[in-house]
């Protein structure tokens, strides 16, 4: 079937004539996209629908429409023919690779845990939660449509069909691409929020965002260049410090490329250029975030914000995390678990404890969110250790010695044991030194004094 010819669009008579009979089907029967689209610097540009949707007939999700080569999806690869910087500096963040979660612990929860009742050969809870934020593996289908089990999907690290990674329109919505939309912290609300990484809830405890909520008529978000300390000094935004043009730096699209620690796993560990082909070491990520601080900040209270936050994330690492990983790996090797995931008590407890309320303690410190350190945070880590992982650790030993394996039983009390001895758990196991107990004796008893006046 022949497209339509344009009629009528002497506006449009600049764009290609490919884009400007798109555009006299879509202005009808499309009426919202068609007006974002004419709201966007794309149509400034003089770049139509097909700019971006064509295809050669050989992409693999190419399909005939109206006498066009087009692609539903338009992907990374696509907008780098005008973005190239911008694709190449995405293409080697740790957001183009969201979609390594799968084979993961939280993707096993998902499609086999919370799943198992399928939809195209995939867990709907996959589907329709964790691929919407990582991005799934986008597939074609024989007859040309694309998989719905994979499409729509917006996941910041989707594997299209060209093979590129990413997803733009994950923080640039289409049609209107808005730099306003994508520069607000909302943008990353889609995907940075909830029990285990809550950084928007975090970033609106803090008192940057209160400042941006506070001050939004005075952040000149339509600025083109919006340098902080220049263009807005009222508050930054999750932009402002990860991406976002500094008088010294120009803007990057590798969002994780001034973060210096890694708050993910179990263990936190500095990002070194050393390890994994990274690019940069950790003092070099790190002094790219204090330039961004200093705009606003003194080096004095930067470089002691930086010391809060190491001194909890090394609390963290070294009172919980290290001690509950070394447990954990003891069970395991010894056999002393199933090779299932999940299907014993102790495993949920220790997820819980590093992937939900050890990411928060950590996250918290890095944003400056007090309640997230302390009570959405080490509060609970603290809670889940030794009210649950402990006590579950020698249940476990206990099933072991009556089945007869008592070898690994003492072995598995004497790595509690030491764990247990060190000064930072005293108190738990009541070998806290006397001169210890009095002062904080006097400091309780001082604090009712205080408040008994």
């Amino acid at each position: 079937m022949a497209a339509p010819k344009a009629k009528n669009l002497k506006a449009f008579d600049v764009l290609s004539k490919e884009s400007q009979q798109c555009a006299a089907c879509h202005k009808d029967i499309n009426r919202g996209l068609f007006q974002q689209w004419g709201d966007s610097k794309h149509y400034g540009a003089n770049v139509g629908c097909y700019e971006c949707h064509g295809a050669k007939s050989t992409d693999p999700d190419a399909i005939k429409h109206y006498g066009f080569n087009v692609s539903v999806l338009v992907s990374p690869k696509d907008c780098a023919q005008c973005h190239e910087r911008e694709v190449k500096e995405f293409t080697a963040s740790h957001h183009a690779n969201a979609g390594r979660i799968l084979g993961s612990l939280d993707n096993m929860l998902a499609e086999v845990v919370e799943g198992k009742i399928m939809f195209n050969g995939q867990s709907p809870a996959a589907v329709s939660g964790c691929a919407q934020c990582h991005g799934s593996v986008v597939k074609v289908m024989e007859n040309g449509d694309l998989d719905p089990a994979t499409w729509p999907n917006s996941g910041i690290g989707r594997i299209n069909p060209d093979g590129s990674k990413g997803a733009c329109n994950a923080c640039h919505q289409r049609h209107k691409f808005s730099i306003v939309q994508a520069r607000r912290p909302e943008a990353c609300g889609k995907c940075h929020l909830g029990p285990d990484h809550p950084q928007k809830e975090i970033y609106e405890e803090s008192k940057h965002g209160i400042a941006f909520y506070g001050n939004v008529s005075d952040m000149n978000l339509d600025s083109s260049k919006w340098v902080v300390g220049e263009d807005y000094d009222a508050a930054p935004t999750c932009a402002t410090c990860h991406m976002s043009a500094t008088k010294d730096m120009p803007i990057t699209h590798d969002i994780g490329g001034r973060i210096s620690w890694t708050l993910r796993p179990p263990v936190s560990e500095k990002i070194d250029a050393k390890e994994r082909g990274r690019v940069k070491s950790w003092e070099d990520r790190r002094a790219d975030m204090k330039k961004v601080c200093v705009a606003c900040h003194t080096s004095t209270w930067t470089n002691d914000f930086y010391k809060q936050f190491d001194a909890v994330v090394n609390l963290y690492n070294d009172k919980f995390a290290k001690p509950g990983l070394s447990l954990m790996k003891f069970l395991k090797e010894e056999k002393l678990l199933s090779e299932t995931n999940f299907d014993e008590r102790i495993e949920w407890t220790w997820f819980l404890l590093w992937h939900h309320e050890g990411r928060r303690s950590r996250q918290g410190a890095a944003m400056m969110a007090p309640d997230y350190v302390q009570w959405h945070g080490l509060f609970e880590v603290a809670h889940r250790f030794y009210i649950e992982l402990i006590p579950e650790f020698e249940e476990v030993l206990h099933k072991a010695e009556l089945k007869g394996n008592k070898k690994a039983a003492e072995k598995g009390k004497k790595l509690l044991a030491e764990i247990l001895s060190r000064p930072e758990h005293a108190w738990f196991t009541g070998k806290e030194p006397e001169e210890v107990k009095r002062a904080r004796l006097k400091a309780q008893q001082e604090f009712k004094q205080r408040y008994a006046q």
